[in-house]
């Protein structure tokens, strides 16, 4: 069978060139398709297209840029089992969630062309003070400039659509630099946005390496860069273009809380049944995959039982089955550093009640007790499915360990009472907090983003919107306001 090769867009034009880069799914290793890795030439050509269509692009009639974005949505729905099958091959993601990022993505650019029909500014009366009569203000939000959008592997389309869609919407130029492994369903992206009636240069698809990336971070032509990954290089790139406008999403440790409150069974196989589900979703490759669980210790033991009990029902396996729960990692680097980390916690004193294996990619479920102070697999980011179970003696002792991380991007608190939920959102220095439900709930309208070293800036559609532009005032003189 013939491997298909995809080209990069420049400016809505299909480009291929003779370097050619092999994307291989990460479960068994086989050459999902080949793309072409643009060079320095398209490089410029892509940002001189932004930089000179800016203009144009940001005064574009709302209801082009809404159609469009409706076109895209439908087009993703169209194509829905082609696009997650794709998202899986690449990524190595159980197809079931891969389905459910198309939808995502789908919901992510209807929501955005709602929001675009909607983003009118607001007027201010002036005469509320003397001096000022027949004077009215009429505050709008125009586009910050062209912006860089560079994706991460773990969700290679909607990540992606969460910096398409709200640029589009505003009228800002974008060039995506998705992920290196994983950049198959934002090239067919680009398919369907050549599709619409957007102006050339409004976006632009460019498969480069990191280095490549890291020259385009500092064109002084793409004054936003929107980025989503790892902390080294979030802050790294802030610090290297401190004039310009970015937006981090970086890393997390998420926690959740089982409160005293928290007693009724149905409740607690509930809350067991979210933990283990979504501890080990993405194979734990998610910002916001349970992390950490912190367990009042009237329930710790009952809790544990359930916990352990629920994950033992996931199915680990070949991302392309519909029956598996739990794939392989992006490779076997980030597999092999995730069973090190169990490794070093045993070392320290941790138990390991179930898990801990590892077959190339593929690393077990693993739920661990009694992790040190210090153990990576409690203070950093792990980035596996692996989840640390911790014992507390109150709501508050919870709260606090929460709070010690260097992390703040979403907590869960599982309580039944208003004024503990009010008192966790109050006191977790977090960017979110989910009451009832783990710190992975996300809905895409919603803002969505951290504290800490979980980056800064927010997205979600109308958030994002927001973020990417910057108010500008018009003030109308001799005006016999109403």
């Amino acid at each position: 069978m013939s491997i298909k090769h995809f080209p990069f867009l420049i400016a809505g034009e299909a480009t291929t060139t003779d370097s050619r880069i092999e994307i291989r799914n990460p479960f068994d290793g086989r050459i999902v398709a080949t793309v072409s890795e643009a060079d320095p030439v398209h490089i410029e050509s892509a940002i001189a297209a932004a930089s000179a269509v800016a203009t144009e692009f940001a005064s574009t009639p709302v209801h082009i840029r809404a159609d469009a974005l409706i076109h895209i949505s439908t087009r993703l729905n169209d194509r829905h089992e082609e696009i997650a099958q794709l998202i899986s091959a690449e990524s190595g993601k159980p197809i079931k969630w891969a389905r459910v990022e198309v939808t995502r993505a789908a919901t992510t650019f209807r929501w955005a062309a709602e929001e675009a029909r909607r983003w009118s500014g607001h007027m201010q009366r002036l005469d509320t003070d003397a001096g000022s009569d027949g004077r009215l203000a009429l505050v709008h939000r125009v586009p910050r400039g062209p912006i860089l959008g560079i994706a991460p592997f773990n969700f290679p389309l909607n990540l992606v659509a969460h910096k398409v869609a709200p640029a589009l919407a505003v009228g800002a130029p974008i060039i995506v630099k998705p992920a290196p492994a994983t950049p198959l369903s934002s090239l067919v992206l680009g398919e369907l946005l050549a599709e619409t009636s957007l102006p050339e240069g409004a976006w632009s698809v460019l498969t480069v390496s990191n280095e490549k990336a890291s020259e385009m971070v500092q064109d002084p032509r793409l004054p936003v860069v929107s980025f989503t990954g790892s902390v080294p290089v979030g802050w790294a790139i802030r610090d290297r273009v401190p004039r310009k406008h970015v937006t981090l999403e970086l890393g997390g440790n998420a926690a959740v809380v089982v409160c005293e409150d928290w007693s009724d069974e149905a409740g607690q196989d509930f809350a067991a049944e979210r933990i283990a589900r979504f501890s080990m979703y993405q194979a734990g490759q998610s910002c916001i995959a349970v992390q950490r669980v912190f367990l009042h210790d009237k329930h710790y033991e009952s809790m544990r039982q359930r916990i352990l009990s629920w994950i033992g029902m996931l199915s680990t396996g070949a991302p392309d089955d519909d029956a598996t729960d739990v794939g392989p990692l992006i490779d076997e680097r980030a597999a092999v550093r995730v069973e090190q980390w169990i490794d070093e916690a045993v070392a320290g004193g941790a138990t390991v009640l179930t898990g801990g294996g590892r077959v190339g990619a593929v690393v077990e479920p693993t739920v661990i007790e009694d992790a040190p102070r210090g153990a990576r697999v409690l203070d950093d980011e792990v980035f596996g499915p692996v989840v640390a179970l911790c014992k507390v003696s109150s709501d508050e002792d919870a709260f606090e360990k929460v709070n010690e991380s260097r992390f703040g991007l979403q907590a869960g608190v599982f309580t039944s009472n208003l004024q503990t939920a009010f008192r966790a959102s109050r006191v977790l220095n977090v960017g979110g907090v989910i009451v009832g439900d783990v710190p992975s709930y996300r809905a895409d309208q919603m803002p969505y983003g951290g504290v800490k070293d979980s980056g800064t800036g927010k997205e979600g559609v109308l958030s994002a919107m927001e973020d990417l532009t910057e108010e500008k005032v018009l003030v109308l003189t001799g005006i016999d306001v109403l």
